[in-house]
């Protein structure tokens, strides 16, 4: 399973990005798809995360600004980003999991940086 993440840049403070996470399957019809972000010196947080039925949950910053969402053939995740704030700069990893005998399976996309400006 391979997850190629886009959509990263520079935007200034108020601007939006849409990140896009295509994989090489319908791998979010039997997994969880999430995005993640890790900037400078701080832990990886979970931003927001779409169970296979369709569940959203967002990291209380974002509420309201971000949606995550898939395509109909859930082989592509994105995350749209409004409103973005200098604190949201981190760099974005998209990520599909599931629970499994033996334990959680994960894969995981490259990062893509995301820059707000003030």
């Amino acid at each position: 399973v391979q997850l190629q993440a886009s959509g990263g840049g520079e935007v200034q403070a108020g601007g939006s990005l849409r990140l896009s996470c295509a994989a090489s399957g319908s791998i979010f019809s039997t997994n969880t798809g999430a995005w993640y972000r890790q900037a400078p010196g701080r832990q990886r947080e979970a931003v927001a995360t779409i169970t296979r039925a369709g569940t959203t949950n967002y990291l209380d910053s974002v509420k309201g600004r971000f949606a995550i969402y898939r395509d109909r053939a859930k082989s592509t995740l994105y995350l749209q980003m409004n409103s973005l704030k200098p604190e949201d700069t981190a760099v974005y990893y998209c990520n599909a999991n599931r629970v499994a005998v033996g334990g959680r399976i994960e894969y995981w996309g490259q990062g893509t940086q995301v820059t707000v400006s003030s």
